[in-house]
């Protein structure tokens, strides 16, 4: 690993275990970052809240309340820090519920310090700047599909008149696949895109992502996430049956 010849970047490293604190502080001020530390849920609470942090790594099993809650709390007091969570649990369900709490990635324990580094890294890039690709119709960072609206300088999407809340991943995710309306897109295509692994990324979160996304945009109107089997992903209008 490298060090970063970016301005330090501070990164909360939050973990009730004092050697992986340690290890994973001394690893990310070696590559560049700045590194504050919190061993419980509320200390974390406490510290990202004071806004200093542009990205959390967060421990699911806490002491007193657990990184989940942790992650719902920032979200429900509009704090929208980035999460990387820290996880020894790697069902589906759990997947499922870091989304759910608000986290953009997950690492499995035991993890690789390299693999961490690098997906900080990809969390970051994708959270801090929104590359000016072409699409449809664009006005001031606004994007449009059918009744479908993302204003990139609100960071806001509506659906409709409706408002829907999206954690900073599902939004980059949306934004994606809203600039490639009509077209497919593969797995290894979102993986690049959104996430910018530089390395093999795991394809599982994103169809957990697309779960996700497309429960939270189909309460509000028809289906326009679309699956092709074996391909990938489509934004598009619903087809006649017929």
């Amino acid at each position: 690993m490298t060090p970063s010849t970016d301005a330090p970047t501070t990164v909360l490293v939050v973990d009730d275990e004092e050697n992986i604190r340690d290890l994973l502080s001394q690893t990310l001020r070696l590559v560049g970052f700045e590194v504050r530390t919190a061993a419980s849920g509320f200390e974390a609470l406490t510290a990202a809240e004071a806004g200093a942090a542009a990205l959390v790594v967060l421990d699911v099993m806490l002491p007193d309340i657990d990184g989940f809650e942790v992650a719902r709390r920032l979200r429900a007091g509009g704090v929208k820090v980035p999460v990387l969570f820290l996880t020894a649990r790697d069902t589906v369900a759990d997947r499922v519920a870091g989304l759910t709490a608000g986290g953009d990635d997950y690492v499995a324990k035991p993890f690789s310090l390299e693999e961490v580094v690098l997906r900080i890294r990809a969390i970051l890039r994708r959270t801090r700047a929104l590359p000016a690709e072409a699409a449809g119709p664009v006005d001031a960072g606004v994007l449009r599909y059918a009744d479908l609206e993302l204003d990139e300088g609100a960071y806001e999407v509506r659906r409709g008149r409706l408002l829907v809340e999206l954690t900073p991943t599902e939004f980059r995710l949306l934004r994606f696949l809203m600039t490639n309306a009509g077209r497919v897109v593969s797995k290894a295509q979102v993986l690049d895109r959104v996430w910018s692994y530089d390395f093999g990324g795991d394809s599982r979160i994103i169809e957990s992502y697309v779960y996700h996304l497309r429960k939270k945009l189909d309460a509000h109107g028809p289906r326009l996430i679309h699956t092709v089997r074996g391909v990938g992903y489509v934004l598009r209008l619903p087809r006649d049956p017929g």
